[in-house]
């Protein structure tokens, strides 16, 4: 069986490629963004047709943080719509039998009844700081469910709650919460500066390592067939305060933490209800300080072997 992971080369891609490489069923396919430019119909297309996939996983996204979301919704809105579109296009083309679609938990209203629960989605307003993402991403997920009903393809979609660890995005510029906080963290203990966090930190987060991720998105292929998207989480969530004291223990860093109360929260809390993937026998393995503390210790050895001066 031919497995085309898309976005082979981001935090979530590479993880998959970790696992589905240890399973002799499978051969693996991927394409770096510099051979394969997702955004292309004609490159897809070109490449479904040379390779003939039979499987695929759509972990390729343009992501980022607040920040990101706050300054490029343009690109985020188009450049996400147009990556999906043409992998659910070609897949249908050329006879995929299954595609696994990873969308985010950032799909569901901000202010949702916690936990989280799948039938959720689009029963209120989104969150405004990452609006344009989860538009495209919701359209990515109403995409393979019209294909399901309209062409019967065992497609689904998967929700991740918030992911980290191997591979992530460590610019304090346009990364996501924990990374960011791990950069920050860092840089501080070396340069003995004061860490400057967005927010109050009583935002709530639950954290999902990118390996226990990989585990799930194999277990749904052989275990999962629905129109309904399906949680993958910890069901477990901490304060955004508590993930700061968490990390600086870590990270060893004994200085000064200011909260700029000026910037936003983002959602007040998201936490998924995993109980669906639990009854299938699924469940995460990987603690969030055991998470936390292999990620930094990654991150360490990438700056170390490029002579601190890798832009993570």
């Amino acid at each position: 069986m031919k497995v085309f992971i898309a976005g082979s080369s981001g935090l979530v891609g590479s993880a998959l490629v970790r696992k589905f490489n240890k399973i002799s069923k499978y051969e693996v396919l991927t394409s770096k963004s510099a051979e394969l430019d997702l955004r292309n119909p004609a490159a897809v297309f070109d490449f479904f047709e040379d390779n003939k996939p039979n499987i695929v996983i759509d972990a390729a996204a343009k992501v980022g943080g607040i920040h990101a979301n706050a300054t490029y919704p343009v690109e985020f809105l188009i450049e996400n719509t147009q990556i999906q579109n043409n992998l659910l296009l070609a897949a249908h083309k050329f006879r995929c039998e299954k595609f696994v679609f990873l969308s985010s938990s950032c799909v569901y209203p901000k202010d949702c009844t916690q936990p989280i629960k799948e039938s959720y989605l689009l029963t209120g307003p989104l969150e405004i700081t990452n609006q344009a993402y989860a538009i495209a991403k919701i359209a990515g997920m109403k995409l393979v469910e019209s294909y399901r009903n309209q062409y019967q393809k065992k497609w689904i979609s998967a929700m991740p709650t918030n992911l980290f660890g191997p591979k992530d995005n460590f610019s304090t510029e346009n990364s996501h919460v924990l990374p960011a906080m791990i950069r920050k963290f860092h840089d501080a203990k070396i340069k003995n500066e004061v860490v400057q966090l967005w927010g109050d930190g009583t935002a709530k987060r639950e954290f999902l390592h990118v390996d226990d991720l990989a585990e799930a998105v194999d277990f749904l292929i052989d275990n999962y067939d629905s129109d309904e998207s399906i949680n993958i989480g910890t069901g477990k969530d901490i304060s955004v305060l508590e993930l700061a004291n968490l990390i600086s223990e870590i990270v060893g860093y004994e200085g000064l933490i200011k909260w700029d109360t000026s910037k936003p929260n983002g959602t007040p809390r998201k936490l998924l209800d995993t109980s669906k993937i639990n009854s299938l026998g699924w469940s995460p393995k990987i603690s969030l300080t055991e998470g936390v503390t292999s990620t930094y210790e990654w991150f360490l050895g990438e700056i170390n072997k490029n002579n601190s001066e890798i832009k993570l």
